[in-house]
């Protein structure tokens, strides 16, 4: 090899020796709960890192004593499985993993020939035999995130606009507030009752659980939108800070499903964003239009 080519091996091999560390800790640290079997597939996952791990360090002999775990994304993987559940932090190992797998493939020229078998071997781990293994341990719940993400989408949309629209009307928050809550409470048990029809049609899964991730996820976003409408009078004040809570239900999203379904998150923000700011401001232009053709006078408190 040349000098160039070992000192660029030399830099990805402390690199890599870190992720693959950092990546065996969190695994292990996962492996500390659940079932058995969760336990002994998460520990085969561990074992490939750590093989991994040594295959990288002997490029960086003089580094090792100074490469430590990043206990910033072990306590964040731990975070997430603690709020999303240890099949979405184990996805969201599965995404960085496939990051390494593109970086291995644009390196593989520098691998020095004796070391080319175990390279590939590990390359092959890295492509197929963690994923495989990840998914004996992916919980049961997944199969109801698309019910969740379609109660919480048709939120948004929906009930930011009722609210834009009342605003656009009535004037008052409070009577905006109410709106927004009636109607999502009536929308939640529509949507729940869509979702447990549609759930019956082939849907491996329960169809009450479908029923009630829907209506319940649509519930609390209409829950979320409403709350500032009834901490101020001032309208304008209100409807910014409940798209703003908007914005941030849709960046979770777009975020949980970037990891689960391996796409990308910033197109779907993009649209669900412009979509449920486009349906305010056409709903709170047609209510200012109702309101003067109908000449309905402001209500700035209720009887």
């Amino acid at each position: 090899m040349t000098a160039t080519t070992t000192a660029d091996l030399h830099e990805i091999a402390v690199e890599e020796c870190k992720d693959e560390l950092t990546d065996y800790a969190a695994y292990n640290r996962l492996a500390n709960r659940g079932k058995p079997q969760f336990r002994e597939a998460i520990g085969k996952i561990s074992g490939m890192e750590m093989k991994h791990y040594n295959f990288w360090k002997k490029y960086c002999p003089d580094k090792i004593n100074d490469i430590k775990v990043s206990n910033f994304v072990v306590n964040y993987v731990l975070f997430i499985r603690l709020v999303l559940g240890s099949s979405f932090a184990i996805k969201y190992l599965e995404k960085k993993e496939r990051t390494t797998i593109e970086k291995y493939d644009s390196i593989a020229n520098l691998i020095p020939s004796e070391d080319k078998a175990a390279f590939d071997e590990m390359v092959e781990d890295e492509k197929g035999h963690e994923r495989d293994l990840a998914k004996e341990v992916e919980g049961s719940y997944l199969k109801y995130i698309s019910f969740i993400v379609l109660g919480l989408a048709d939120a948004l949309v929906e009930i930011a606009g009722i609210h834009a629209g009342s605003l656009g009307i009535y004037k008052s928050t409070l009577i905006t507030g109410l709106a927004g809550i009636i109607a999502g409470a009536a929308a939640s048990i529509a949507m729940a009752s869509a979702a447990y029809a549609q759930a019956k049609q082939g849907f491996q899964g329960s169809a009450g659980l479908s029923a009630f991730y829907t209506g319940i996820s649509y519930f609390i976003s209409a829950l979320i939108l409403a709350t500032p409408y009834f901490l101020t009078d001032n309208k304008y004040l209100a409807i910014t800070i409940s798209l703003v809570f908007g914005i941030m239900i849709i960046a979770f999203i777009s975020y949980y499903n970037s990891v689960l379904s391996e796409e990308g998150f910033t197109r779907d923000f993009l649209e669900l964003s412009g979509i449920m700011l486009g349906a305010t401001a056409a709903l709170y232009a047609l209510g200012l239009a109702v309101s003067v053709i109908l000449h309905i006078a402001p209500i700035t408190s209720l009887p």
